[in-house]
């Protein structure tokens, strides 16, 4: 029978390293044992043989209670933070303390000193609810004279009548036919047909109105494809790009309710042999055709200097209609008519609503910058008010507040307008001068604009004017890219205007104030002075 009993199994003797994981009884704290010299170290500022962390083992724990009676009292020195939440013999502000004497003056442990209090002023301001009146007189002074479409249109009523008349007449009684609107910037001219045309909504129908803006369009061929979007919806009408005019006009000579096409910034659709203008306003004659156009620009005699064949064809001649500029009576009527709008009291001075309307009706007659420049008034007087309330507010001693309204005088006026029509080519600040690179190229476009009539011309004829004159004043001058960026820099300071192109050599340039100014500002200085003094032919 085999032995059954346990053997004993032979065990290997490794070196070991001293180690805490020997198995020890813990070490008994008797009562009388004396207590560690100082806290216990945390796990990170141990040492490696000290370190107890992980460890299955009974760690230290805090010495046992021992009654009070036996221990003498020793004053002990507190360790670190220490919250306390009684009340401190600390000294608190003297706003706080006042509060608490008010509130609760049993509670109080101490009482306020003499000389503590803060000081109180004994003048009264007004309360807190009349300067919210006033911001809010700004605010509502600021929101009605904005730029947008009024309620109604003022100082345009033989315009207004004639462009219904035309729409009654035309889209209402299913007639063809075309009108162009032409007047300076800020005449009224979108606005009035915007109020007209939302005014005769119902008696319209169904001749529901296409509005297009051609500044928004990348070149003038794709004013075709934009109609088609429109009438259709979004490419339903597919077909080539040249073929576009040619569908659109099928389609506008069947059957069907009255087309009525408005295109804002006309002159925009300006091509090498204008042939999409003419293309739009041969349309609404065509045989049963159902379109009625209307077309809005700047330009006075785009019909008859840029269109001269419409001449020869006296049935594909548009109605004309112009807008004059704004008179001062006018301007002043539309400003005090947005201002009648707000209640209470107005912020705008009458002389100052004068004084606005008499500078803007002799530079340009654009009530959209007459209202702008009271707006920017406003503000200012806004931003002075807020300014000094804030500064009174956080004086020690406040002096009385006056109650009233502070309003929009004629400095404030003649600052904005100052700042909006001063002269473009001086410098404002003193450390600024004007370059004299842009300085050469605008004497050059000033030198082909003298002897011709037409107030534009190409980039490339006014680089080749530019280069003459830079050679004949034996300077570097720049190339046909770094010239348009010139003429940039230019449009941005309001000197001149620009009309891209595809090819920058045919990007039209023009002058964007009179030539007057522009060859006043340049006969003060020496070399612009002698360089028209002496033409472009000598050179």
């Amino acid at each position: 029978m085999p032995n059954t009993k346990a053997r004993v199994q032979a065990t290997i003797d490794f070196p070991r390293k001293k180690s805490h994981r020997s198995c020890k009884a813990p070490p008994t704290i008797s009562k009388d044992s004396p207590s560690p010299k100082g806290p216990p170290l945390s796990p990170r500022k141990r040492l490696a043989g000290e370190n107890l962390c992980n460890i299955t083992q009974y760690l230290q724990c805090s010495p046992s209670k021992q009654k009070k009676e036996n221990q003498p009292v020793t004053p002990s020195k507190p360790r670190g933070r220490k919250l306390e939440f009684v009340l401190s013999p600390l000294k608190r502000s003297p706003v706080k303390l006042d509060i608490l004497a008010d509130k609760s003056p049993e509670r109080t442990p101490f009482s306020v000193h003499k000389g503590d209090e803060t000081p109180r002023s004994t003048a009264r301001c007004p309360p807190v609810g009349l300067h919210k009146k006033k911001d809010l007189w700004y605010q509502q002074t600021k929101q009605v004279l904005n730029t947008a479409i009024p309620d109604r249109i003022l100082a345009r009523e033989v315009e207004t009548k004639d462009v219904t008349h035309f729409l009654l007449n035309h889209v209402c009684g299913e007639k063809p036919g075309s009108l162009y609107i032409s007047g300076a910037p800020g005449t009224g001219k979108t606005a009035c047909l915007n109020w007209i045309l939302t005014d005769l909504k119902e008696k319209l129908g169904a001749s529901a109105p296409i509005f297009i803006n051609c500044m928004s369009l990348r070149n003038s061929q794709t004013i075709f494809r934009t109609i088609a979007d429109e009438l259709f919806g979004k490419r339903k009408l597919k077909c080539r790009g040249k073929d576009f005019a040619k569908r659109l006009a099928q389609k506008l000579t069947c059957q069907g309710p009255m087309v009525l096409l408005v295109l804002d910034e006309m002159d925009q659709l300006d091509s090498k042999a204008q042939d999409v203008l003419y293309t739009i306003f041969e349309w609404p004659h065509l045989t049963d055709s159902r379109l009625v156009l209307i077309g809005i620009a700047n330009l006075l005699d785009l019909t008859d200097r840029i269109l001269p064949r419409l001449q020869a064809r006296p049935k594909c001649k548009p109605q004309l209609l112009n807008f004059a500029p704004y008179t001062r009576d006018q301007i002043v009527a539309i400003v005090q008519d947005r201002l009648s709008q707000v209640p209470g009291e107005s912020v705008l001075e009458s002389a100052a609503v004068q004084f606005c309307a008499r500078k803007v009706s002799s530079v340009s007659g654009d009530v959209r910058k007459a209202l702008d420049v009271c707006r920017r008034a406003v503000e200012i007087v806004e931003s002075v008010a807020r300014c000094q309330a804030m500064v009174k507010s956080k004086s020690p001693v406040k002096a009385p507040c006056s109650p009233g309204l502070k309003k929009v005088g004629l400095p404030h006026i003649s600052q904005v307008i100052s700042e909006v029509y001063g002269d473009r080519m001086t410098s404002r600040s003193g450390s600024e001068c004007f370059p004299l690179q842009q300085k050469l190229l605008v004497c050059s476009l000033l030198l082909l604009l003298r002897p011709s009539k037409v107030k534009e011309v190409t980039l490339g004829k006014l680089h080749d004017a530019y280069s003459k004159v830079c050679r004949s004043q034996q300077m570097s001058g720049a190339d046909q890219s770094e010239c348009l960026s010139l003429c940039s820099l230019l449009e941005s300071r309001g000197i001149v205007w620009l009309k891209q192109s595809k090819e920058a050599r045919l990007t039209k340039v023009g002058l964007k104030i009179e030539e007057e100014d522009v060859e006043h500002a340049l006969h003060d200085q020496a070399l612009t002075g002698n360089i028209l003094q002496k033409g472009l032919q000598c050179f």
